[in-house]
């Protein structure tokens, strides 16, 4: 169980998170909101890359300091990357360095990995080599090394194809079943797939959070749909009317 307790992160003028409690089960949970929310912010708090002006963080309802997040979290950030002339074994050896795994350790715990994200195969492929939905695989790899309690992941299926992000939603789901994930996303489906509970963020505060049949309820009778011959610009929610002399 994590419990975040009135985070605050301000970036200058700009204030990134405001005063932001959430507090996730074991399981597979989901932090939801769109580009600019504060997702990422927050993971970084999380992951110890960035600290936070104020608040508190529990794990397992003892108070975090750095070295004790560190000794339980594996993170996959939104954007990973490895030497590319390295192949998987020695990148993950790297990794493993990092994480102070012992040497004699080392290559049972990479074998374990590989196996649990089903790259036993292509351990010996150059990172530069591989596929978006692959590379994102190594990056889970690698969180894994060392058994984490917590896996924190930030935006694990942007930029993949549909079916890359088919496989990589199972993947989750598969090593979600003895410790907890932390999934960021601002892609509805992801969280519907393989989260059992989430929290909403909008511009740094939240707006809701509980099981995802709670959040379903709290917008009965909220969402409404109409059909219109307009179309949407996704990009700013300007209405554009379509050009009825274009074929």
């Amino acid at each position: 169980m994590i419990e975040i307790e009135n985070i605050s992160k301000c970036f200058g003028k700009k204030a990134a998170l405001k005063n932001v409690s959430l507090s996730f089960q074991s399981g597979i949970c989901g932090l939801l909101g769109q580009n600019g929310a504060g997702k990422t912010t927050l993971m970084r708090i999380l992951s110890t890359v960035l600290d936070a002006d104020s608040g508190t963080i529990r794990l397992n309802g003892e108070i975090c300091n750095k070295s004790h997040m560190r000794q339980n979290i594996g993170y996959l950030p939104q954007q990973f990357s490895m030497y590319k002339g390295l192949n998987v074994e020695e990148s993950l050896r790297h990794i493993s360095v990092l994480k102070n795994i012992a040497h004699t350790d080392a290559l049972a715990e990479i074998d374990k990995v590989l196996e649990a994200v089903n790259l036993s195969d292509r351990r010996k492929s150059k990172i530069g080599s591989l596929s978006g939905g692959m590379l994102r695989r190594v990056g889970i790899a690698q969180a894994l090394l060392g058994n984490p309690a917590l896996l924190i992941v930030d935006e694990p299926t942007a930029g993949l194809d549909p079916e890359e992000r088919l496989r990589f939603r199972d993947l989750l789901s598969d090593i979600g079943s003895d410790r907890m994930i932390l999934i960021s996303t601002h892609i509805v489906e992801d969280i519907e797939a393989v989260c059992d509970y989430a929290g909403i963020l909008s511009r740094g505060i939240v707006l809701a959070q509980g099981t995802l049949e709670e959040l379903k309820n709290a917008v009965k009778g909220k969402v409404w749909e109409a059909e219109t011959e307009n179309k949407i610009n996704p990009d700013n929610h300007i209405w554009v009317k379509p050009d009825r002399d274009k074929k």
